[in-house]
C-alpha cells in the first residue's frame, strides 16, 4: 500500500476521524497505524478502529491530542503498531507504540510483532 494521506475532520478526546477523500485514496485497514508531524515536529500516532463512511476512519491515539486540530495532514503506514521482539527488548521499558522510553537507546522493531488494540468485536472474529 502506498501512503496515503487524509486531514483530521474530527478530535473527541483519543478518538480521531480521518477522511481519505482524495481521489485515488485509499482507506487505511483496520489496526494500521496513522502518523501525524506536530509543527515542533512530535509524531503522533494513532491506530485505526472502525471504517465510518465512504472515505472517513475512526482512530484511536495513542498519546494525548493536545495541539491537534481540524483539517491537519494524516499520513498512513501501511502497517499495524509494530513491538521490537527478540533478546534486544530484555530488561528494557517501551511505550505503547514500540518506542524505547528508558533512555539507553532506540530498539529497531522490523521484525517486530503487531501490537493490535482489540475490541471485544475483535474477539468475536
Amino acid at each position: 500500500m502506498s501512503v496515503n494521506k487524509g486531514k483530521i475532520v474530527q478530535i473527541i478526546g483519543p478518538v480521531v476521524d480521518v477522511s481519505f477523500d482524495v481521489e485515488g485514496s485509499e482507506l487505511p485497514k483496520i489496526y494500521d497505524a496513522l502518523e501525524i508531524i506536530k509543527a515542533n515536529g512530535q509524531k503522533i500516532i494513532l491506530e485505526c478502529q472502525q471504517h465510518i463512511g465512504e472515505d472517513t476512519v475512526r482512530a484511536v491515539a495513542m498519546d494525548s491530542t493536545d495541539g491537534l486540530s481540524r483539517g491537519m495532514e494524516v499520513n498512513t503506514t501501511g502497517l499495524p503498531i509494530t513491538m521490537p521482539t527478540g533478546d534486544k527488548v530484555k530488561g528494557r521499558l517501551f511505550n505503547v507504540v514500540g518506542e524505547a522510553i528508558d533512555g539507553i537507546g532506540a530498539v529497531s522493531n522490523v521484525g517486530g510483532y503487531p501490537c493490535l488494540l482489540y475490541t471485544s468485536d475483535a474477539a468475536d472474529e
